[in-house]
């Protein structure tokens, strides 16, 4: 049996519809906060079940008979992150599960300035203490944030960010397909695993890139972090996601997302799809907005 958590998400829902294209509805399983949410997957024959992170005694029910269980990271903005995996990890290891697959991230480390990658590195830890088979997806930073990552160049004509480094953006639908991969081998890695595509430009480079689709000059420019921050404030963003954001900037800065890793293109048996597949994706949001 196949458990999914997180399934009513983007991520790990799309690996179920693909796990769903090589088994049969009853040998997956999805646990969720709200199962009305998951109504998509019971109408298939999918079993759900309820399960929250805050209670471990549910998703340990949740997770019985389990062989393969695909752990999602809690995003829960105001939870306490490594508590609530830790949760799921003694769940696993109390229902008897046989193999806990963990969306981490290609950045997890103790020491990056970004904070969802401490947690990610801290839940490693506990995977690598339960005595569990584990494998940690360590997707690289989903391309179609850089819808918002990018700022207001279209207003501004100027990508004006607080730090710059490479980054391997990955398609999330590619790292769902890699996933159901790996959950569908006969004998799966044990481990961090690396998922990204397979090249990682900088901001600098992602704006040229845009000029080039635009057909006119967009700007990259460099600014204190403080001053970026003030900035972003300033125009009405919360201070808790801008802080958030200076870390992930900061992280590209230091290298944690550099690294480009052939995994991805071996688990899903074609090439990745490319950044400027999301780049596309900015222009046209740009262009609709403008033309509202």
């Amino acid at each position: 049996m196949i458990t999914i958590t997180g399934a009513t998400g983007a991520l790990n829902g799309a690996t179920a519809d693909h796990l769903l294209r090589h088994v049969p509805a009853s040998e997956l399983v999805v646990v969720t906060r709200d199962p009305a949410r998951a109504a998509r997957f019971a109408e298939r024959g999918v079993t759900v079940r309820q399960g929250d992170y805050d209670d471990q005694g549910a998703l340990t029910a949740a997770f019985a008979d389990t062989d393969r269980l695909l752990l999602v990271s809690s995003n829960d903005p105001t939870g306490d992150t490594v508590r609530q995996h830790r949760n799921a990890v003694q769940a696993a290891t109390d229902a008897g599960v046989g193999h806990v697959f963990y969306t981490s991230h290609q950045g997890a480390g103790a020491g990056s300035p970004f904070v969802p990658a401490q947690h990610h590195a801290a839940t490693e830890d506990l995977l690598a203490d339960a005595g569990l088979r584990w494998t940690a997806l360590r997707n690289g930073f989903y391309a179609h944030s850089l819808q918002w990552l990018l700022g207001p160049w279209a207003e501004t004509g100027t990508v004006a960010l607080p730090a710059d480094g490479p980054v391997s953006w990955t398609a999330r639908e590619d790292a769902a397909e890699a996933a159901a991969a790996l959950l569908l081998q006969e004998t799966p890695p044990e481990g961090p695993v690396t998922i990204t595509a397979p090249a990682a430009p900088t901001f600098a480079e992602l704006t040229d890139r845009l000029a080039e689709r635009v057909g006119h000059d967009v700007r990259f420019t460099l600014v204190d972090p403080h001053r970026w921050v003030e900035g972003a404030v300033g125009a009405g963003q919360d201070e808790r996601m801008v802080r958030f954001l200076l870390g992930m900037h900061q992280a590209a800065g230091a290298g944690w997302f550099a690294g480009a890793d052939p995994t991805l293109r071996t688990l899903l048996g074609r090439e990745p799809r490319s950044v400027d597949d999301a780049l596309g994706a900015v222009v046209a949001a740009a262009s609709a907005s403008a033309s509202r």
